[in-house]
């Protein structure tokens, strides 16, 4: 009978499929499905999600700065889908389009993974400044100054002490009264913090700490209606969880990459991962069984998609790590040349690490890398460019990945892949 359940939905998925026409917009969100965006816009990482309810999420919101010779040069993408717009203006569009309520937009939950710039923003010779707070309009910050946010959770909020590096209020006070070389970045982090002041005063946003071991912080508001759905935090500010209630473990973290907050989304039988930057390999190209991928992969366990740690840069998806989670799906997020590592693009296509078939999906393939890696891309990428949307169908049984146009504002169909089965 399982068996029959399953067959049936994969051909009322493949009837959905065939509706998702090349060149054509996407179909709207549903109840009970579940949407996980992985948004392009040259300049870093950001996801948008739809749960289930219509409870939205977005995960990140990167902005590099273009005062900086590297990002507008061969190694980097293109601002896209063009320079009419800031990167985060790009984003909140792509939210005005494809979130689940019209004129009400709004995010339930904004879950920063960590703090760099590809991930929340970074202060800028040109960004606007607010009309209304005292900070500049980018990343993150721009974002929820164009949509309201219900709630968000970053690595340490509210005393940025309690991590294993460096990184404090004072510090960060500190190197911008010296004007040292790292006045940007802190530049970066106090105008968040003054964006969460401004909010949490004047518009009621919730802030709190992202709690490795939770499943409760972020719900859905009709969790009874999808008694399979959740979410359960792995791993933030070099703590992960040990797999059992809410214990969690330290981790030895020692960057700011490694302190990233990561989380496994469930719905039925599908499962998807996503981790920030962390790391599992290092500057010899070894695997490191001390790693943050290697102490948290059992706990995160085979899933059907993963995104890639650090964009697929080459201190991370450790041999042990794949085999250890498996993705059907892999789905890279990238903007630089060394985006995917040769060795790491080796690694998470191998069928000796893991058999099966497996699909590889980016935002955006630089010629660069072809030109260094060579046809191998050719060979195992499913798509090399544009917005990144996995839909899981009602309940989780089968999932699509559908590539949206990510050089126009319109971002049609531009193809389909799947259903999958859920495992």
């Amino acid at each position: 009978m399982r068996n029959l359940i399953l067959i049936l939905s994969l051909i009322m998925l493949g009837n959905v499929s065939n509706a998702q026409d090349i060149g054509q917009p996407l179909p709207k969100w549903e109840l009970g499905m579940l949407d996980l965006h992985h948004i392009n816009t040259g300049r870093g990482d950001a996801a948008f999600y739809v749960l289930p309810d219509g409870i939205t999420m977005l995960v990140d919101a990167g902005e590099s700065s273009e005062d900086d010779p590297r990002t507008l040069s061969a190694r980097n993408t293109p601002r896209l889908p063009n320079t009419d717009k800031y990167a985060y203006e790009w984003i909140a569009d792509y939210i005005f389009q494809f979130g689940p309520l019209g004129g009400d937009t709004h995010i339930d939950y904004a879950v920063l993974t960590h703090f760099h710039s590809d991930h929340f923003g970074t202060c800028t010779s040109y960004s606007p400044r607010s009309e209304e707070g005292n900070y500049q309009l980018t990343g993150l910050v721009g974002v929820g100054t164009l949509i309201p946010v219900k709630r968000v959770l970053d690595r340490d909020y509210p005393s940025y002490e309690n991590s294993q590096v460096k990184f404090s209020k004072e510090k960060i006070q500190l190197a911008l009264e010296a004007g040292s070389r790292d006045s940007v970045y802190a530049c970066s982090v106090s105008n968040y913090w003054k964006f969460l002041e401004y909010q949490e005063k004047e518009n009621g946003m919730e802030v709190s700490k992202f709690l490795p071991g939770k499943n409760n912080q972020v719900k859905l508001s009709e969790a009874t209606d999808y008694p399979t759905f959740g979410i359960r935090n792995i791993v933030g500010n070099g703590w992960a969880w040990t797999g059992e209630g809410e214990a969690v473990f330290p981790l030895g973290a020692s960057n700011e990459n490694d302190l990233s907050n990561g989380f496994r989304v469930s719905y039925g039988e599908f499962d998807y991962w996503t981790g920030g930057d962390i790391s599992g390999v290092g500057p010899y190209g070894e695997g490191r069984f001390n790693s943050v991928e290697a102490q948290i992969a059992p706990v995160i366990g085979p899933v059907d998609v993963a995104t890639l740690n650090h964009h697929g840069n080459r201190d991370s998806q450790s041999a042990y790590y794949v085999r250890t989670i498996r993705p059907r799906v892999w789905v890279q997020q990238s903007w630089s040349s060394d985006h995917p590592g040769d060795d790491v693009l080796r690694r998470i296509s191998s069928k000796e690490l893991y058999p099966g078939d497996r699909d590889i999906f980016t935002t955006g393939m630089l010629e660069a890398n072809k030109l260094v890696i060579g046809d191998r891309i050719d060979n195992v990428y499913g798509s090399q460019r544009g917005h990144i949307l996995v839909r899981v169908a009602p309940r989780g049984k089968t999932y699509q990945v559908i590539i949206l146009e990510d050089r126009d504002e319109k971002r049609m169909v531009k193809a389909v892949f799947g259903p999958y089965a859920s495992r």
